[in-house]
Parts: C-alpha cells; structure tokens; sequence
C-alpha cells in the first residue's frame, strides 16, 4: 500500500513512494467529489462553502490573536478569557 511506504533512504524510491501515495489521494479524493455530487451538491456550492469556511478560520484566528494578546496584557491565561465573552472552550 502507498500509504505505508516508509522512504528507505533510496531518494528513488522514495520518490516513487510519494507519487504512489499522492495517486491513491487523488483518486480518494475523486471518490468524494463524486459522492457529493451524487447527494446534490454542485461544484460551485462546494467551492462557496470551501470560501466561507477559509474566511471563518481567518476570523477565528484573528479572534484567537486577540485574546491571546488581551491574556498577556491582563497576565492571565486565554482560558480565563472565555467565560468574560461568553466564549466556550469549543468555540
């Protein structure tokens, strides 16, 4: 199986290994695709939700930032920053 090929050291074999595994990805990957479209996704709404989800991360990040610095500021942990906010652990 490419996904156990461990690189031996041979750099050629190494590298075939690597395609190996992105071959089997790609078609992992082609199998998804189809299965989506087979529940009625469409390509264009799965690359919007691909967008938001890439702008929510952003955000979470940038909010994650802020009350890291807030934490150093006020000398206490993020975690104690949660309840103030109204934040819970999973958020």
């Amino acid at each position: 199986s490419p996904r156990s090929c461990q690189p031996n050291g041979a750099n050629k074999e190494a590298l075939q290994c690597e395609i190996e595994a992105l071959k089997q990805k790609d078609l992992d990957l082609d199998q998804e695709i189809a299965q989506l479209l087979s529940e009625g996704y469409s390509l264009e709404e799965l690359k919007e939700h691909i967008t938001l989800l890439h702008e929510y991360n952003d955000i979470k990040d940038a909010g994650q930032m802020l009350l890291g610095k807030l934490a150093v500021i006020r000398g206490v942990t993020t975690k104690q920053l949660y309840p103030e906010y109204d934040l819970e652990l999973s958020d």
